[in-house]
């Protein structure tokens, strides 16, 4: 797949089959939409072609994204492997804002990129203020001359597939529900950083992870993990928030305990892939009390886990 920084010269995409859309998460309900473009790309010519927008357009219209799902690199990423041949991150201005819809569709989809066929989601908007509907981009298409397909809604345990649903489930610490929405284990990555010592000297070193503050956290707790880097994955008991048996105006903070592991992980960075909450975050009377919580943690957390010690690789093939 090849990625593109801004649009590309007039009609060079010229023919092609095109998925629009932000895509926060690439969720079950995206990778339907954009696999339909592969799929028609791959059976009836023309290369397949996604746009999205950078940074969401949140950002820009209000100032603040809603807790985004994926960065940037992790939605390329998840777009890459869809098998789509060319991903356009168009950059969302004030100004690309402010077009009219119409003029959005002539001067950005048709101008630069001549479709034969556009594809967004049933409740996809564009244009100034999101008048443009996909009714609109129907009618238009009948006009210039390219075919609009409107992907209905995905429905999973009586859910319609959508960003705010996974974000409600991670609000809840339901890993286990968006992780089904999602199609793939929630995932947090970012760089270790310095922290207080604290779980080292209670016996349970941690790495402190520091992700964009952008994105999405799950509820505060703790959490069984698969913690990725230098190529391998190990288990690891995380906890989420501003641990209230030492103080209650701490900062919120992502440490994990990497089971069966020694060594120094400051500037590593790491992804860790969570698979089940294990209990809320709460103060206990003395810190040997919380040790002891923290013991049985971890041996819930290596139960869930079982025995995934093995290297990506190692996964790879397993999975084959």
């Amino acid at each position: 797949m090849q990625v593109w920084q801004g649009l590309p010269a007039e009609r060079a995409m010229n023919g092609c089959n095109l998925a629009l859309g932000n895509f926060d998460g690439v969720h079950r309900g995206h990778q339907h939409l954009i696999g339909s473009v592969v799929q028609k790309s791959r059976s009836g010519g023309g290369e397949g072609v996604v746009i999205t927008f950078v940074p969401h357009p949140a950002r820009v219209l209000e100032g603040s994204p809603p807790g985004l799902l994926t960065t940037t690199k992790r939605k390329i990423e998840l777009i890459g492997q869809l098998g789509i041949d060319h991903l356009f991150l168009l950059p969302f201005t004030p100004s690309l804002a402010a077009l009219e819809p119409e003029a959005f569709v002539r001067e950005i989809l048709w101008a630069h990129f001549h479709p034969s066929l556009v594809a967004v989601g049933f409740n996809f908007t564009f244009g100034h203020r999101g008048a443009g509907t996909p009714a609109l981009l129907r009618r238009l298409g009948e006009e210039l001359g390219f075919k609009v397909e409107v992907m209905g809604p995905v429905t999973l345990r009586g859910l319609t597939v959508s960003s705010t649903a996974i974000r409600n489930a991670l609000e809840n610490g339901d890993i286990g529900l968006a992780r089904d929405l999602l199609g793939y284990w929630p995932v947090l990555a970012g760089r270790v950083v310095a922290g207080d010592q604290r779980g080292r000297q209670l016996g349970f070193p941690t790495a402190n992870l520091a992700v964009p503050p952008e994105l999405k956290l799950p509820a505060y707790g703790v959490y069984a993990c698969l913690a990725s880097f230098r190529g391998r994955k190990w288990q690891a008991v995380v906890n989420i928030g501003r641990r209230p048996t030492f103080g209650s105006a701490l900062p919120a903070t992502i440490e994990a305990h990497l089971l069966d592991f020694s060594g120094n992980l400051y500037d590593e960075e790491m992804e860790l892939e969570f698979r089940a909450f294990l209990r809320q975050e709460r103060k206990f009377a003395s810190p040997g009390e919380l040790k002891a919580q923290m013991e049985a943690d971890r041996e819930q957390a290596r139960n869930i886990l079982g025995g995934h010690r093995f290297s990506i690789l190692e996964q790879r093939d397993r999975q084959a």
